[in-house]
């Protein structure tokens, strides 16, 4: 039992890590706005992003895995230079907005318990982020991001100090009263764009890719068609399994702030950091640290994957040599692209840039992005020239349609609220 519970435990890896990270500080904070300003009232988007989530998700990995490439190499060996460039190009711009967000959510989270400049602690961020990704083996690393995946319990512990009404919880979140007004909207619809975010797909995919590197026996699955049953089953247990964990931990984070900051007046909260001090005074020193540990683990976990997302999709759309599996004399592109995309998300947080503008500016980037690439990856997956007889089901198409339709809508409601707010 023992030995099937560890090589289970095994199996989980590129969905698992992409599902935490993106319960990031900036996720943590329009999550906790959300539960601070409508209470249980949108606690309704989780479960129905969910399938959406994973349907998308699975398309990513899929083609990673079948096609023995990333995102972006596809993108760039089936499509027009003018489509794929743009792309790639907004994604590492709005990944190092992302970057920064999250290393100053993570130095606010730091000076909170313990005092001192926020600026040190960014500072220390970036290049820990930093150290991590360049210095520590693949096999070594993917571990320690996994072990950051239990960060995200803290914020299950602070309910534990709280009193949840669940059998309210469980009414608004099966039958929510939605309100047909611009903030309501204009936050559904940033919980979506965080929930399906451009650079989890990018990673998904290179970490297929990634595992195959370091395993000599495993081959894409386009030249070792006898590995589907198990590679398909593994990579849809894991992306059902890391996507319900990080929209599990979201709806846990929206919860905690709904039971104590809205049931209280704490309305306007603008960063996960004013959310964890608000917390304190309410619900203890115990689930103030919580909260407050939640956010730097999340952010230790996100900044990585944020940079290294955009490094796989720069590296590959160049053809460079990818991977965190190589040395960094070996990939100086892919290696470069990590470390100016997270050094300059240290010096915007030195910047004068508002730290809420650059997430709304991240959001609409992400979300520009997003529905041409998904549009994409769901052609891409039905194509038998490139995926062979490993294209999508038509179940997972559909999902993944529907997926891409939601965010087309979501992104035009998006656009249109902040031009008319």
């Amino acid at each position: 039992m023992t030995s099937r519970l560890r090589l289970w435990l095994r199996s989980l890896g590129p969905g698992l890590i992409t599902g935490a990270a993106d319960d990031d500080p900036s996720g943590i904070a329009t999550y906790s706005q959300a539960g601070a300003q409508y209470g249980f009232g949108m606690l309704w988007t989780l479960p129905f992003t969910y399938p959406l989530m994973v349907s998308i998700q699975m398309v990513s990995a899929r083609i990673g895995r079948v096609t023995g490439r990333g995102l972006a190499a596809n993108l760039r060996l089936s499509y027009p230079r003018w489509v794929a460039l743009p792309l790639v190009l907004l994604l590492l711009m709005a990944n190092t907005i992302n970057i920064a967000s999250d290393i100053a959510a993570m130095a606010d989270a730091v000076h909170l318990v313990a005092g001192g400049p926020s600026n040190v602690y960014a500072v220390a961020f970036g290049m820990l982020c930093l150290l991590l990704q360049i210095f520590i083996p693949y096999e070594r690393y993917v571990r320690v991001l996994k072990w950051l995946t239990l960060s995200l319990f803290a914020y299950v512990g602070t309910l534990f100090f709280v009193h949840v009404p669940w059998t309210t919880v469980l009414l608004d979140t099966l039958w929510p009263k939605i309100e047909h007004t611009s903030d309501y909207l204009g936050l559904v619809v940033s919980i979506f764009g965080t929930t399906i975010s451009p650079y989890m797909f990018f990673w998904q995919a290179g970490q297929e890719v990634e595992e195959m590197g370091r395993r000599p026996r495993v081959s894409a699955l386009m030249r070792r068609p006898e590995d589907a049953t198990r590679q398909l089953a593994r990579i849809r247990l894991d992306t059902v399994l890391g996507m319900g964990f990080s929209q599990s931990v979201a709806f846990f984070i929206m919860l905690t702030t709904a039971v104590t900051l809205h049931v209280h007046g704490i309305n306007d909260i603008q960063t996960s950091a004013q959310a964890a001090a608000a917390l304190r005074p309410i619900a203890g020193d115990y689930a103030f640290v919580l909260f407050a540990a939640g956010i730097v683990g999340t952010g230790l976990l996100a900044v990585p994957v944020l940079a290294g997302s955009a490094a796989y999709a720069v590296a590959e759309f160049f053809r460079w040599r990818t991977g965190l599996g190589l040395k960094p004399a070996a990939a100086k592109g892919f290696y470069s692209i990590i470390a100016i995309s997270t050094l300059l998300g240290v010096l915007l947080d030195f910047s004068s840039l508002d730290p809420m503008k650059a997430l709304l500016w991240s959001a609409m980037i992400n979300g520009v992005v997003a529905v041409p690439l998904m549009a994409v990856m769901m052609h891409m997956s039905g194509r038998e020239k490139m995926m062979g007889r490993f294209v999508g089901s038509p179940r997972l198409r559909w999902m993944g349609w529907l997926a891409t339709a939601v965010m087309a809508l979501a992104t035009l409601a998006f656009g249109i609220t902040n031009w008319y707010g």
